[in-house]
Protein backbone atom coordinates (compact mmCIF):
# COMPACT_ATOMS: atom_id res chain seq x y z
CA UNK A 1 0.00 0.00 0.00
CA UNK A 2 1.36 3.38 -1.26
CA UNK A 3 1.97 5.96 1.46
CA UNK A 4 -0.99 8.28 0.47
CA UNK A 5 -3.34 5.72 0.01
CA UNK A 6 -2.56 4.60 3.80
CA UNK A 7 -2.71 7.84 4.82
CA UNK A 8 -6.30 8.43 3.56
CA UNK A 9 -7.22 4.75 4.76
CA UNK A 10 -6.15 6.27 8.62
CA UNK A 11 -7.61 9.11 8.08
CA UNK A 12 -11.10 7.64 6.99
CA UNK A 13 -10.51 5.13 10.01
CA UNK A 14 -10.12 7.50 12.49
CA UNK A 15 -12.88 10.10 11.34
CA UNK A 16 -15.70 7.69 10.87
CA UNK A 17 -14.93 5.38 13.34
CA UNK A 18 -13.32 7.49 16.01
CA UNK A 19 -13.70 11.34 15.78
CA UNK A 20 -16.05 12.94 13.19
CA UNK A 21 -16.02 15.97 15.23
CA UNK A 22 -12.14 16.46 15.40
CA UNK A 23 -12.75 18.01 11.86
CA UNK A 24 -16.62 19.14 12.55
CA UNK A 25 -17.88 16.00 10.67
CA UNK A 26 -21.15 14.77 10.91
CA UNK A 27 -22.43 10.81 10.60
CA UNK A 28 -25.75 10.11 10.52
CA UNK A 29 -27.29 7.35 12.91
CA UNK A 30 -25.78 4.55 10.61
CA UNK A 31 -22.57 6.03 9.87
CA UNK A 32 -22.51 7.45 7.04
CA UNK A 33 -20.85 10.46 5.78
CA UNK A 34 -21.69 12.56 2.36
CA UNK A 35 -17.96 12.45 0.83
CA UNK A 36 -18.18 16.30 -0.10
CA UNK A 37 -18.84 17.68 4.09
CA UNK A 38 -15.92 15.10 4.60
CA UNK A 39 -13.66 16.34 1.77
CA UNK A 40 -14.90 20.10 2.76
CA UNK A 41 -14.15 19.31 6.37
CA UNK A 42 -10.63 18.27 6.19
CA UNK A 43 -9.72 20.61 4.16
CA UNK A 44 -11.24 23.42 6.43
CA UNK A 45 -8.82 21.63 9.23
CA UNK A 46 -5.98 21.14 6.45
CA UNK A 47 -6.24 17.81 6.20
CA UNK A 48 -5.37 16.87 2.19
CA UNK A 49 -7.84 14.58 0.77
CA UNK A 50 -9.95 14.14 -2.36
CA UNK A 51 -12.98 11.92 -3.88
CA UNK A 52 -10.69 10.01 -6.09
CA UNK A 53 -7.91 9.36 -2.73
CA UNK A 54 -11.20 8.49 -0.77
CA UNK A 55 -12.66 5.85 -4.39
CA UNK A 56 -9.17 4.46 -3.89
CA UNK A 57 -9.10 3.69 -0.18
CA UNK A 58 -12.57 2.03 -0.29
CA UNK A 59 -11.62 -0.12 -3.45
CA UNK A 60 -7.75 -1.21 -2.17
CA UNK A 61 -8.05 -1.14 1.58
CA UNK A 62 -7.22 -4.88 2.12
CA UNK A 63 -9.36 -5.61 5.38
CA UNK A 64 -12.47 -3.69 3.41
CA UNK A 65 -12.86 -1.14 6.14
CA UNK A 66 -15.13 1.16 4.44
CA UNK A 67 -18.15 0.74 1.75
CA UNK A 68 -19.39 3.40 -0.63
CA UNK A 69 -23.38 4.01 -1.01
CA UNK A 70 -24.41 2.78 -4.19
CA UNK A 71 -24.69 6.35 -5.72
CA UNK A 72 -20.87 7.12 -4.82
CA UNK A 73 -22.12 10.28 -2.48
CA UNK A 74 -21.58 8.51 1.11
CA UNK A 75 -18.99 6.30 2.73
CA UNK A 76 -18.69 4.54 6.04
CA UNK A 77 -16.61 2.59 8.08
CA UNK A 78 -17.96 -1.46 7.95
CA UNK A 79 -17.13 -2.23 11.37
CA UNK A 80 -14.57 -0.82 14.92
CA UNK A 81 -16.94 1.99 16.00
CA UNK A 82 -15.86 3.26 19.46
CA UNK A 83 -18.71 6.07 19.06
CA UNK A 84 -22.63 5.55 18.64
CA UNK A 85 -23.83 4.14 15.09
CA UNK A 86 -26.54 1.69 13.92
CA UNK A 87 -24.74 -0.29 11.02
CA UNK A 88 -28.24 -2.03 10.99
CA UNK A 89 -26.64 -5.41 11.10
CA UNK A 90 -28.90 -8.45 11.69
CA UNK A 91 -28.52 -11.11 13.15
CA UNK A 92 -26.80 -14.41 11.78
CA UNK A 93 -26.35 -17.74 12.72
CA UNK A 94 -22.10 -17.92 12.97
CA UNK A 95 -20.25 -21.19 12.23
CA UNK A 96 -19.01 -23.48 14.75
CA UNK A 97 -15.55 -22.38 15.43
CA UNK A 98 -13.68 -18.62 14.54
CA UNK A 99 -10.97 -17.17 16.08
CA UNK A 100 -9.55 -14.18 18.08
CA UNK A 101 -6.17 -12.76 17.63
CA UNK A 102 -4.80 -10.72 20.69
CA UNK A 103 -1.03 -9.83 22.14
CA UNK A 104 -0.13 -12.27 25.00
CA UNK A 105 0.21 -9.08 27.57
CA UNK A 106 -3.71 -9.16 27.08
CA UNK A 107 -3.98 -12.70 28.04
CA UNK A 108 -4.29 -12.24 32.26
CA UNK A 109 -7.72 -9.91 31.49
CA UNK A 110 -9.00 -11.91 28.99
CA UNK A 111 -8.57 -15.16 31.05
CA UNK A 112 -10.35 -13.39 34.08
CA UNK A 113 -13.52 -11.17 32.07
CA UNK A 114 -13.21 -12.99 28.61
CA UNK A 115 -12.91 -11.19 25.23
CA UNK A 116 -14.10 -7.86 25.47
CA UNK A 117 -15.03 -4.81 23.21
CA UNK A 118 -11.94 -2.57 24.46
CA UNK A 119 -13.75 0.37 24.06
CA UNK A 120 -15.47 -0.50 20.30
CA UNK A 121 -19.47 -1.77 19.57
CA UNK A 122 -18.51 -5.35 19.73
CA UNK A 123 -15.59 -7.48 19.78
CA UNK A 124 -14.30 -8.90 16.48
CA UNK A 125 -13.76 -12.39 15.29
CA UNK A 126 -11.92 -13.75 12.32
CA UNK A 127 -12.84 -16.73 10.26
CA UNK A 128 -9.51 -18.15 9.91
CA UNK A 129 -6.41 -18.57 11.59
CA UNK A 130 -4.74 -16.50 9.36
CA UNK A 131 -6.62 -13.40 9.58
CA UNK A 132 -6.44 -13.92 13.49
CA UNK A 133 -2.86 -13.91 13.12
CA UNK A 134 -2.55 -11.00 11.27
CA UNK A 135 -5.02 -9.00 13.79
CA UNK A 136 -3.09 -10.09 16.61
CA UNK A 137 0.18 -9.10 15.19
CA UNK A 138 -0.54 -5.24 15.06
CA UNK A 139 -0.06 -5.98 19.36
CA UNK A 140 2.92 -7.72 20.48
CA UNK A 141 3.18 -11.23 21.24
CA UNK A 142 0.13 -13.12 18.98
CA UNK A 143 -2.39 -15.24 20.70
CA UNK A 144 -5.05 -17.02 18.52
CA UNK A 145 -7.73 -17.84 20.17
CA UNK A 146 -10.54 -20.21 19.39
CA UNK A 147 -13.51 -18.86 19.84
CA UNK A 148 -16.63 -21.52 20.51
CA UNK A 149 -19.10 -19.50 18.35
CA UNK A 150 -21.94 -22.18 18.06
CA UNK A 151 -22.09 -22.76 21.29
CA UNK A 152 -22.49 -19.29 22.39
CA UNK A 153 -25.07 -19.02 19.55
CA UNK A 154 -27.38 -21.78 20.67
CA UNK A 155 -27.09 -20.11 24.37
CA UNK A 156 -28.51 -17.40 22.93
CA UNK A 157 -25.33 -15.14 22.24
CA UNK A 158 -26.23 -12.82 19.26
CA UNK A 159 -23.34 -12.54 16.41
CA UNK A 160 -23.34 -10.30 13.21
CA UNK A 161 -21.39 -10.21 10.36
CA UNK A 162 -20.19 -6.87 8.72
CA UNK A 163 -20.14 -5.67 4.99
CA UNK A 164 -16.11 -6.89 5.19
CA UNK A 165 -16.89 -10.68 6.87
CA UNK A 166 -16.04 -9.28 9.76
CA UNK A 167 -17.74 -11.71 12.90
CA UNK A 168 -19.10 -9.58 15.57
CA UNK A 169 -20.70 -10.39 19.06
CA UNK A 170 -20.58 -8.28 22.79
CA UNK A 171 -18.38 -10.18 24.52
CA UNK A 172 -16.91 -14.43 24.85
CA UNK A 173 -16.60 -15.52 27.69
CA UNK A 174 -13.63 -17.57 29.39
CA UNK A 175 -15.61 -20.80 28.93
CA UNK A 176 -16.45 -19.96 25.12
CA UNK A 177 -12.82 -19.77 24.24
CA UNK A 178 -9.17 -21.94 24.53
CA UNK A 179 -5.75 -20.80 23.57
CA UNK A 180 -5.09 -22.47 19.92
CA UNK A 181 -1.32 -20.57 19.33
CA UNK A 182 0.79 -18.36 20.41
CA UNK A 183 3.48 -16.85 18.07
CA UNK A 184 6.69 -14.83 18.08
Amino acid sequence: MNTQLKNTSKLLSFLLRHQPEAIGLTLDSQGWANIDELIACAVAHKKTISREAIVQAVAQNDKQRFTLSRDGEFIRANQGHSIKVDLQLLPVTPPDILYHGTASRFMPSIETQGILPSGRHHVHLSADRHTAFEVGKRHGQVVILTVFAGQMSEAGIEFFQSENGVWLTSRVAPEYYSVVKTET
